[in-house]
């Protein structure tokens, strides 16, 4: 089990006091996701964007950031960070985290594949907290199956490329003004690349997907048809041709999975302690809790295996795969804790079982989840874990 230092417990504090400002967000932003001007000058979001931006790309704020004396942003390149604050903003609300225009997804690919250039380009974007970025991988027809990619690169004649295909289910994309686009220059797998791109820009369009749950999460379809893309804006060029593009991606995803992990963990907890609140001695509350608890704690310490080594993601897949599934549940057991029109007369709550089942589908679903586990478990991974 991961002992907290006091760094980390610092970290878990601030993100507890942030969650109440989140969840009072909710469902104004679950409502209509469309009206996000209220919300983009809160000091939350403020800082989310500052703490997921590398120090040397932060923007200056007039009067800081307001933090408590001694207390310190968390490190970014820190799972086990991340993952300790996620859990407790997503105890205040996962989905309006995600409304949040930082960096995110697409910052972490880019400061693995970017040269100096495009990530100062990039972050700079995102200063005054009005444009989201995306990372936009999945397709329509094939899924996040990058050997089955059909979005391209193809010459200009001028040294720029430009971009043709669709992606689907890609966050906040609708609305973004700076991101990441996956495709190929060519047909072998080492020819998948990814570029940034800036909007707006011609032969691109977007729209909204509407969805059932992550309302505030944007997601989105695209569509491109000879949009130029720069020379200088395809990723990874300064690194080896093995590690210019899905390398990238692999990695990425590595850690993003615990982030998964821990935004599902965080509403489970946020829904047992709600029903735990409104419905005294709710049969059951005390197992739901324990099993959130026990996710949380897989969680944690999937993040310090990741930050140990990085390349090994066998408890990463383990930790998402059983924290999505107890979420699941955790919602269905809530549903019926509240009783006969529980949720009619309770909002958030009925909200929150709604997120949750999008959980399963972000960064893999539980069967590639299981295969990674089983392929992990063949090459010795779970063996000989990092003592904390």
């Amino acid at each position: 089990m991961i002992e907290f230092d006091a760094h980390l417990r610092a970290v878990r504090d601030l993100s507890r006091e942030a969650a109440e400002d989140l969840r009072a967000r909710a469902l104004p932003i679950d409502a209509d996701p469309e009206a996000m001007a209220a919300h983009l000058d809160s000091p939350v979001f403020t800082l989310f964007r500052q703490s997921d931006t590398p120090a040397e790309y932060r923007e200056s704020i007039p009067g800081g950031l307001g933090l408590p004396a001694g207390v310190s942003l968390p490190d970014r390149r820190t799972c086990l960070q991340n993952v300790v604050g996620l859990i407790e903003t997503a105890r205040g609300d996962a989905a309006t985290v995600l409304a949040c225009p930082c960096p995110g997804l697409t910052g972490v690919l880019v400061e693995l594949l970017g040269s100096p250039d495009q990530q100062e380009r990039f972050y700079t974007r995102l200063h005054g907290g009005r444009t989201w970025p995306f990372f936009a991988m999945t397709e329509p027809a094939h899924g996040s199956d990058a050997g089955a990619m059909e979005t391209r690169f193809e010459p200009d004649g001028a040294g720029g490329w430009l971009l043709f295909g669709a992606k689907r289910f890609v966050g906040n994309a609708a609305r973004g003004g700076v991101g990441v686009v996956f495709g190929r220059t060519g047909p072998s797998a080492l020819s998948i690349r990814a570029a940034l791109v800036e909007l707006p820009s011609p032969g691109w369009s977007a729209r909204r997907l509407e969805t059932i749950g992550l309302r505030g999460a944007y997601l989105s379809e695209l569509a491109f048809d000879g949009v130029p893309v720069a020379g200088d804006m395809l990723l990874g060029g300064h690194l080896p041709t093995a590690q210019r593009g899905l390398w990238g991606a692999l990695k990425t995803f590595n850690q993003v999975r615990l982030h998964v992990a821990a935004a599902a963990v965080g509403t489970a907890l946020a829904m047992a302690e709600y029903v735990g609140e409104h419905r005294k001695g709710a049969p059951g509350l005390e197992l739901v809790l324990a099993r959130a608890r026990a996710a949380r704690d897989l969680v944690c310490e999937a993040a310090g295996w990741m930050d140990h080594d990085p390349r090994r993601a066998y408890l990463s897949s383990a930790a998402k795969l059983g924290a999505t599934a107890m979420a699941v549940a955790t919602g269905r057991w809530a549903s019926g804790a509240m009783g006969p029109a529980g949720l009619l007369e309770h909002p958030l709550l009925e909200k929150w079982t709604r997120d949750v089942g999008a959980f399963e589908f972000m960064d893999g679903t539980s069967n590639i989840q299981r295969l990674h586990v089983e392929r992990g478990y063949r090459k010795g991974d779970a063996d000989g874990r990092p003592q904390h």
